[in-house]
């Protein structure tokens, strides 16, 4: 809002109404905003659920090694960061930006999903919302970001940026802006992957587009679904999925102001994408929501997000990385989201097929697999065979945790480090 309005207050002669049209300065605001509101609202929520007696239960009941008592803690904290990413994004945001658009979009949508799935389970059913309809809902919004990547006349990409001198002036020219299905392909030289390129060998243009457009919202609708599970599955530990989505965040916005700065695209030799330098602005309320409510949510928590938050953070994620074509780079960058999710369908089909031969497998002591490093030996199924045992000992949740911030950075570096090896 403040974006628009600043060309009226630049006008009236107001001084420092320049500063909005900055990004830089939009989107470091938006932090801070989103931070202290997350902070404020965290304990505003925390004591309502309390007094309102909505708290999860299904942690009530969870065994932790150490004996810590998390009885009385309420869930649904999402709502906290959804609000505190809302309101800066508003106030803050380029609203006419069809990113900005989008992704305001995914988190509501998946705010309301998760919101609805929490609520059922607080009212006494466990299994909440069933797996196919929150599919169906995965679905729909991936369709409808395919679709409007499409559709939209803003969502254009310039795949090359040269530079000459004229005079004592640098120069930056672009190729004619396409609508494109390309994507970035880490550490090759040629790095752009055209989806289209699958059809080739149809003789119709029109119809191999059609098909390579097809083929783009499909995987656009994959990626959403999983990376938004694969954050959900995160969720299992304090700080955990709130503090890897953090780092994630930070790293995207490196990726979207490189890929909407003219003069960085054609150092990093990378697609240019006008308008995507605006989700910066989005990211940086994003990263300032989850440090914000960290500090209640960290070990040991007084508040959890529940799938309001998980469903909300994993969805946004996802359609950032593929607004800004990156969509390939999620494997390394999300690889503990990616790990989390390849445990519980391994564990799944490895209890299934002992299951035809009646035996109980298992692969891992628990699962998801952040859980299987705070399992005791004598917490195993006596009769059952695990393939992966070790370590032997419990680690406390807190280092668990950290760790796996750690891995996260690890790997956020490296998917940054993408831009320039090749």
């Amino acid at each position: 809002m403040f974006y628009h309005l600043s060309h009226y207050f630049k006008e009236w002669g107001l001084p420092g109404s320049g500063l909005f049209t900055y990004v830089s300065f939009r989107s470091l605001l938006a932090l801070m905003v989103s931070l202290v509101l997350s902070f404020w609202l965290s304990k505003k929520f925390i004591t309502y659920m309390k007094r309102k007696r909505h708290i999860e239960k299904a942690r009530d009941e969870e065994i932790d090694p150490y004996g810590v008592k998390k009885k009385g803690v309420p869930s649904m904290g999402g709502v906290v960061i959804i609000a505190s990413m809302l309101v800066p994004v508003l106030l803050l945001g380029k609203l006419s930006n069809v990113y900005i658009i989008l992704l305001l979009v995914t988190l509501v949508w998946f705010g309301l999903l998760g919101f609805y799935d929490d609520w059922k389970k607080l009212k006494g059913d466990k299994d909440g919302l069933r797996p196919r309809y929150k599919l169906l809902g995965q679905f729909t919004l991936g369709t409808l970001v395919g679709v409007v990547l499409y559709l939209s006349p803003q969502a254009v990409l310039h795949e090359t940026v040269s530079k000459e001198r004229v005079g004592e002036k640098i120069v930056y020219k672009t190729d004619q802006p396409v609508k494109s299905t390309i994507t970035t392909v880490p550490f090759m030289k040629n790095n752009n992957l055209d989806y289209l390129n699958a059809f080739s060998w149809i003789a119709n243009g029109k119809t191999a587009r059609a098909c390579g457009w097809l083929l783009f919202i499909l995987v656009t609708t994959f990626v959403i679904t999983a990376v938004s599970n694969g954050a959900n599955l995160n969720d299992g530990m304090d700080g955990m999925c709130a503090g890897n989505s953090a780092i994630i965040g930070t790293a995207l916005g490196i990726l979207a102001y490189v890929s909407g700065h003219i003069q960085f695209a054609n150092y990093f030799n990378v697609m240019f994408i006008p308008g995507s330098e605006e989700i910066v602005v989005f990211l940086c309320a994003f990263v300032g929501a989850l440090i914000g409510f960290l500090w209640f949510n960290a070990f040991p928590a007084k508040v959890f997000m529940g799938d309001t938050g998980s469903l909300a953070i994993g969805g946004v994620i996802a359609v950032t990385a593929v607004i800004i074509h990156k969509e390939l780079l999620l494997p390394i960058l999300c690889g503990i989201f990616l790990v989390e999710s390849v445990s519980v369908i391994l564990q799944l089909a490895y209890a299934r097929k002992g299951n035809k031969v009646g035996k109980k497998l298992r692969v891992f002591k628990r699962t998801p697999i952040h859980d299987h490093f705070r399992v005791r030996q004598s917490e195993l199924l006596p009769d059952a065979k695990y393939i992966i045992k070790r370590p032997g000992t419990a680690l406390h949740e807190n280092m668990i945790t950290i760790r796996f911030w750690i891995i996260t950075i690890l790997l956020a570096a490296i998917t940054i480090i993408t831009l320039k090896i090749r």
